[in-house]
């Protein structure tokens, strides 16, 4: 996302000066004006590819969106096993937020502060589409693989997506230098050491 190519359109050059400015400026409240001093253009060229600093931002949020779950179809299409999937996905995320720091305070929701509320209601969705997906793959490991988790489906699911978006917050609230990915691997064995375990059988009469 931060990075610009020949070919940009002027709506990519907007997204992406707002996602440098997220990053840039953390803790600060972007405005049009500043937005379009970033650019290079006035505020009615912004207006012209955007109707209002929401859809800005939702442009962002769509492109994390396609990213991240395009992604994930990748995995599910290429990963049979539910706990690499998790790992896959978790990683996936952490990995994202990392190359990505700007968005970083979208997926918080930090950015979104004083904005209108239809953007924190899309960015809960977004993290509730990520746990839905999480308990599909877990639930599915009994039937596929013999294996069933030692909390209740919906806990696990709770668990892991929490660790991921828990290291998301230290990223954004260290300016973006405690890496989400740091200790990630070690942080996994340890989360997953109890997270599937072999479905008993019943006894034989």
């Amino acid at each position: 996302m931060t990075q610009e190519t020949p070919k940009q359109t002027r709506r990519e050059q907007i997204l992406q000066a707002l996602a440098l400015m997220l990053q840039e400026d953390s803790g600060k409240r972007i405005t049009t004006a500043a937005l379009a001093r970033q650019v290079g253009v006035s505020e009615a060229a912004l207006y012209r590819h955007f109707p209002s600093k929401a859809r800005m931002f939702e442009g962002l949020i769509e492109f994390i969106e396609e990213t991240l779950f395009e992604r994930i179809r990748r995995i599910l299409d290429e990963e049979p096993q539910a706990q690499a999937r998790c790992h896959h996905i978790l990683t996936l995320l952490l990995g994202f937020a990392e190359k990505n720091p700007g968005l970083c305070r979208l997926l918080g929701g930090d950015a979104l502060t004083g904005e209108t509320a239809r953007l924190r209601v899309r960015m809960t969705q977004l993290f509730d589409r990520l746990e839905t997906q999480l308990k599909q793959i877990l639930r599915e490991a009994e039937i596929h693989e013999g294996l069933r988790t030692t909390l209740k489906v919906s806990a696990a699911a709770n668990l892991l997506l929490a660790a991921a978006d828990g290291r998301i917050t230290q990223y954004v609230r260290s300016d973006f230098r405690r890496l989400p990915t740091e200790h990630w691997e070690d942080q996994w064995q340890m989360l997953s050491a109890r997270l599937l375990v072999a479905t008993p059988h019943p006894a034989h009469v």
